[in-house]
């Protein structure tokens, strides 16, 4: 048999990659996730915020990447600016908020590891060490 028909462990992960084409629509989607890790978009309208005083992730740390718009981000009473290119790491149990202080949406791409919600975007219990 030739060698390109067959199968090698390196074809075998790449038939099982995940692969998601983001569209940043309204709201909060969990785009992909496994075990480990989750990733899911965020898209604000102006004037519109997530979060609040008493938000925070139990068992999940958060990065977040601003990929268009502009904001602010309230972490542990701390404000941080947000605008294109901004990544900002958010630790489990921080308190946060993010606001759209801009005139477009606020699209941001958000890393959780490990994963902190079910994929129709409702939260995980703790994850265990």
């Amino acid at each position: 048999m030739p060698p390109y028909f067959r199968s090698t462990a390196r074809t075998d992960r790449l038939k099982r990659m995940k692969r998601k084409q983001l569209r940043f629509g309204k709201g909060f989607r969990v785009a992909l996730s496994n075990r480990r890790a989750q990733v899911a978009e965020m898209v604000l309208a102006p004037s519109d915020s997530e979060g609040g005083p008493t938000n925070r992730h139990r068992g999940a740390d958060q990065w977040l990447f601003v990929v268009s718009g502009r904001g602010a981000a309230v972490v542990n009473k701390r404000h941080i600016p947000l605008r294109p290119a901004t990544l900002i790491l958010i630790e489990h149990r921080d308190q946060h908020e993010i606001k759209n202080t801009g005139r477009t949406p606020l699209r941001t791409l958000n890393v959780y590891v490990p994963p902190a919600y079910t994929k129709s975007g409702n939260e995980l219990p703790r994850a265990k060490p």
